[in-house]
């Protein structure tokens, strides 16, 4: 291909950038889309290929922001000029009544109402300038939420520029369709990973990833509900109603929801949240209710706001969904703490979105005192609408066949005797229970822990019952052509698996203490406890008292600290992970204070270090690196090729330094 000269390859960047968000919107927003999957994924990657060849010339905007930028380290704070509120729930006809006769006595019978699902996702704000969206927040308290921008530019139904150059802050919902669910979850189970609960914690653990090429991945989407601040309309023109602000909103490039009315009286109000509730199990996206408003904005402002709610809405939350299921056997489950979690076999049932066939019964007094026998059929729904469970069983039911549960004396998988401690659990004393060493590893290979991507709990499984390992520091004994000879792993299943324990080495002594399992001891727990130790072999030299010291910690916890290390298991543990050649030492531990309670946000390409580099070095320091520009910044660190933050750091005044100077206020 001929190579283009500079103007050449502006002018084709800038009409590459025109048509992929030109058919973006068609795909995101209308569901119509005009050209192929292969035709727009062409423009896509030609346009990437200009911008690495010629990045001074990347538009801040560039729909390629779309596969996510480089990781964040924290999420900084923002104030939301409007306060995001929430709504006054109501879950009975008689409930949802009371509020149609009170607004309608205080604006008129004649008055309509909008009616619209209630989406089950995360609400954000989205702040454009200038028709660009320039800052993205979660709702957070209300008053304060976290800026997510550069994860929100990866969400396909956000426009990144709007149709018109208008300033305005909008309210939507991020949600992850079922469809989009559903596929997360079978890569996961492929790979051996813990599943998503529901499309609601999916969406929101999604939107708060610190790597925004995580949240690309996850196939997020939005319908925008509501103006926040500034005006829809270059003239200044004022809507009148709710309808009037979605129809606007929808023709500046924005996800509305579709399935919506605008209605009058109680009947009809009633028959859309009926019919609503009848079809939200077809839907392709989770509601747990309808919101019912005022839709006259006039009529609003006369029935005013209340002390934390308004007084002109409500949202009508649909029960818990239940149904019938026969409990077929009670299996338990040894965890990697000794307990023994009695847990329900199902005849499968579909309920909230998803196949259940597994529900928790919690403990043994779970079981008594709601009655529950094998062979009952039973009233099933999800706690919270994640976790299955049984709310009953119905003895009226019973065909006199059932039989009674009893916890296990013996472990079901070392055999040893079992307990009841004071926190009410059956539990295995045996450190050298299978059942418990294998939850142990799965535990300390997740993400949060150490962090071994492909060892999930098939692959433990596979190098327990084969012998290749017995302890989760067996692992970084293990050779790629110890796992030659295991069902379903080749030459790069293997590799890959060996080079991710061999990357979880240097994950430092926060994650490590984590993945170790301690009873009670959390990451948070972790990461204090780490800072205050400075690297593992002085864990076996901390008594309680310091330990009591340290923040998160309290006297229970560290009992269980002290026992843990007290023992020979621990301190031959340790050994081995030195041997091996893992990071023992704190990663977060602080060189210097000179940063202190200084927010620093770096942009564009600096001389001599990457960002992470520059990130790491501001933490030492005692400094917090932060994603964005805002009032609260201390100081903008500037490379070349500085993008929208430069822009934003000179409007609000912020002190902007290059990387010489960092390393001049740090005495480097």
């Amino acid at each position: 291909m001929e190579k283009l000269t500079r103007i050449e390859a502006e002018k084709l960047m800038r009409e590459l950038e025109k048509e992929i968000t030109h058919h973006s919107r068609l795909y995101y927003i209308y569901d119509k889309p005009e050209i192929s999957d292969y035709e727009y994924d062409m423009m896509f990657r030609r346009l990437q290929e200009l911008e690495a060849e010629y990045p001074t010339l990347k538009s801040p905007n560039s729909p390629t922001l779309r596969v996510g930028g480089d990781p964040l380290t924290a999420f900084e704070s923002v104030e939301h000029t409007v306060p995001m509120g929430s709504l006054t729930d109501v879950f009975n006809y008689e409930e949802l009544d009371a509020f149609i006769a009170k607004a309608e006595a205080a604006v008129g019978k004649e008055a309509y109402f909008s009616a619209e699902p209630k989406i089950d996702g995360l609400s954000v704000a989205l702040t454009y300038e200038n028709g660009r969206f320039v800052r993205g927040a979660t709702r957070g308290n209300g008053s304060v939420g976290e800026d997510v921008t550069e994860n929100l530019r990866t969400v396909g139904g956000i426009p990144l520029m709007l149709n018109e150059p208008l300033d305005l802050t909008v309210r939507g919902e991020v949600y992850m369709s079922r469809a989009s669910f559903e596929a997360q979850n079978r890569r996961r189970a492929e790979k051996g990973e813990a599943l998503m609960a529901n499309p609601r914690n999916a969406a929101a653990g999604s939107l708060r990833q610190l790597d925004s090429k995580i949240t690309a991945s996850r196939g997020l989407d939005i319908f925008v509900f509501n103006l926040q601040t500034g005006s829809l309309y270059a003239d200044g023109h004022t809507p009148d109603s709710h309808t009037e602000i979605l129809d606007r909103l929808e023709e500046l490039g924005f996800t509305v929801l579709r399935r919506r009315e605008r209605i009058r009286g109680a009947e009809e109000i009633k028959r859309y949240v009926a019919s609503l509730g009848e079809a939200r199990t077809e839907l392709e996206y989770d509601t747990d209710g309808a919101v019912i408003k005022l839709d006259s904005l006039e009529l609003r402002r006369r029935m005013g706001e209340g002390t934390t709610t308004p007084n002109w809405a409500v949202a009508f939350k649909y029960p818990p969904e239940e149904k019938e299921a026969k409990l077929l056997d009670i299996v338990i489950q040894v965890g990697r703490t000794g307990v023994l979690t009695p847990n329900a076999v199902l005849s499968p049932v579909r309920l909230a979105g998803t196949t259940v066939s597994r529900a928790t019964l919690h403990n043994a007094d779970f079981i008594a005192e709601r009655d529950i026998r094998i062979g009952d059929t039973v009233i099933v729904r999800k706690a919270g609408e994640i976790i299955p469970e049984i709310v009953k069983s119905l003895p009226e039911k019973r065909e006199g066949c059932e039989m009674p549960y009893l916890m296990p004396e013996t472990c079901p998988s070392c055999g040893e005797a079992t307990v009841r401690d004071e926190e009410a659990a059956v539990r295995c004393k045996n450190p050298d229970c299978p059942a418990q060493r294998a939850r142990q590893i799965e535990h300390f290979a997740t993400k949060a822990a150490m962090d071994i991507e492909g060892l999930g709990p098939r692959v433990v499984e596979l190098l327990l019952s084969n012998g290749k390992i017995n302890d989760a520091a067996d692992l970084y004994a293990l050779k790629a052509e110890d796992l030659s000879d295991l069902p379903g792993f080749g030459k790069k299943s293997a590799d890959k698996l060996i080079a991710a324990i061999e990357a979880s080495k240097s994950a430092g002594l926060e994650k490590l203490l984590y993945a170790l399992g301690i009873r009670q001891v959390g990451e948070v727990a972790a990461a204090s406890i780490a800072k205050k130790a400075g690297e593992l072999f002085k864990m076996f030299e901390m008594t309680r008292e310091q330990l009591c010291e340290v923040e998160d910690i309290g006297e229970i916890t560290a009992d269980n600290i002290v026992s843990y290390f007290a023992t020979e298991h621990a301190r031959a543990r340790a050994e081995r992970f030195r041997d091996a050649g893992l990071t023992l030492e704190a990663k977060q531990k602080p060189v210097g204070d000179s940063l202190a309670g200084k927010i620093i946000v770096i942009t564009g390409t600096l001389p001599t270090m990457s960002r992470d580099e520059a990130k790491k070095l501001i933490t030492a320091h005692g400094g917090k690196a932060s994603s964005s520009v805002s009032k609260k910044t201390d100081y903008l660190l500037c490379g070349a090729d500085a993008g929208s933050k430069l822009a934003d750091a000179q409007r609000l005044g912020t002190k902007i330094i290059t990387e010489d100077e960092l390393k001049e206020m740090l005495g480097l």
